[in-house]
């Protein structure tokens, strides 16, 4: 068994039951987007919080010990299709080098850390039509000068 293997046994359960990400967090005792991207095979899940999931969606319980397998994180290099990925991508494209200056005008010379980060994603009422808020926040870490 696998990490795609488990993910997609997680999908099927998920389908059938009619849970969503938040109902499985919660079960768990995780966060909605770190339970999500573990389940989806980017980031390893610590042991007692995949055994909880593997009872939460009757999986087998090897598929606890493929869940704390830590990944190996591979992505597509292409431009992406799917048109909600794909607007990230083009966020990125548009406002990457933005994000850089001001990251770094702000913090000095360094990045965001994507490994002691957080993310939260709502959806709020707006008069035009709902929006989709996305926070990210990440630790900022500095280059050594030496």
């Amino acid at each position: 068994m696998n990490k795609l293997e488990v993910t997609e046994m997680i999908m099927e359960r998920k389908r059938t039951t009619g849970m969503t990400w938040a109902a499985i967090a919660e079960a768990i005792g995780m966060s909605e987007v770190f339970t999500t991207s573990a389940c989806l095979g980017m980031n390893s899940m610590p042991r007692d919080k995949a055994d909880i999931l593997v009872t939460t969606l009757g999986l087998p319980q090897e598929a606890g010990m493929v869940l704390a397998e830590y990944p190996t994180k591979i992505f597509a290099q292409q431009i992406p299709t799917d048109p909600c990925i794909y607007r990230f991508y083009e966020i990125m494209g548009v406002y990457g080098d933005t994000l850089k200056e001001l990251i770094q005008e702000k913090g000095g010379d360094g990045i965001m850390s994507a490994i002691d980060f957080d993310m939260k994603v709502e959806k709020v009422p707006y008069p035009k039509g709902d929006r989709i808020v996305v926070t990210m926040s990440g630790k900022f870490l500095s280059y050594n000068q030496w």
